[in-house]
Formats: structure tokens, sequence, C-alpha cells
């Protein structure tokens, strides 16, 4: 674990004897960051309406499933703490 990189200082402090990379500029930065959004692929407005329609029926099932949850932990909470005794 001493030997890792980041332990010993990352780059700045290796003893390997290489060189850290040179910063980038910002123009750099930019053309590198306009390149690599070129290569995104975004969904068709069909795609996107399926991947919501998917992502709110799978909310609205863990809304369910975590409100019977917390309903019966809170029935056996109720009836552990006041005896479950009924006049």
């Amino acid at each position: 674990m001493a030997d890792a990189p980041t332990v010993r200082g990352g780059r700045q402090g290796s003893s390997d004897g290489k060189q850290p990379e040179p910063r980038t500029g910002p123009v750099t930065f930019y053309r590198q960051v306009v390149a690599e959004l070129r290569k995104v692929v975004y969904p068709t407005r069909e795609q996107l309406v399926t991947y919501f329609i998917v992502v709110l029926v799978f909310v609205l099932a863990m809304i369910a499933f975590v409100s019977v949850i917390d309903l019966g932990l809170g029935k056996l909470a109720f009836e552990v703490f006041t005896g479950g005794d009924k006049i």
C-alpha cells in the first residue's frame, strides 16, 4: 500500500523517472470537450418516451413497495409498544 502513487504524492513525487504530462490549456480542453460531445449518440424521441415510461413505472412501483413496508413496520411497532391490547 505504501508503494501506491497516491500515498507517495501522485505523479509529482514519483520516483520512476517519468516526467509529469504537461497541463492542457483552456483552448485545447474546449476542443477536446467538443470532439467528445460529437461522439455522443442522443436518443430519438421514441426512445426517450420509452425510457421515461420505464423509469416512471419503476419509481411508482418502488414508492408503492416502500409505502407498504413502512405501513407494515409502523403497525408492527404500534402493536409491540402498545402491547396489542384491544378494548
